[in-house]
């Protein structure tokens, strides 16, 4: 049984998350789990997330998010920061999620940052080569 789709297409906020993870060599979009991914060999960011609660019940929900791979030198400062969550599923991969909708105001040259870690975590060498000569 497929996953239900769980964001809206013409999302504001999706649409930045979309122009900047397209903008990374060979990166493409698919959908998964019911959320917009992008991927290059492997994912590198998906829209959308959710986490565990503390006690038991259901899953608190980040429609306007990103999950993120992070290394972990970065893990503790960024789980220090309201914004950031520990994702469900993908947490213990290495993941974090940033809700955006914890600010007024998304500072855009830094969520372009934590994606391109991510990507620079998954991507074949030749694609960051060509991203550095970029």
């Amino acid at each position: 049984m497929p996953h239900p789709i769980m964001f809206r297409d013409d999302d504001p906020v999706l649409a930045e998350v979309r122009g900047i993870a397209l903008s990374f060599p060979e990166a493409f979009e698919k959908i998964s789990h019911g959320r917009p991914a992008f991927f290059v060999s492997k994912m590198f960011v998906m829209y959308g997330g959710s986490a565990k609660p503390e006690t038991k019940g259901d899953h608190i929900h980040y429609p306007q998010s990103i999950m993120v791979k992070v290394d972990e030198s970065d893990r503790r400062a960024l789980e220090q920061d309201a914004r950031f969550f520990y994702p469900a599923y993908l947490g213990p991969a290495g993941w974090l999620g940033l809700d955006f909708t914890a600010t007024k105001k998304v500072d855009w040259s830094e969520v372009r940052e934590l994606i391109d870690a991510s990507y620079r975590m998954v991507a074949p060498k030749k694609l960051i080569r060509q991203l550095d000569e970029a």
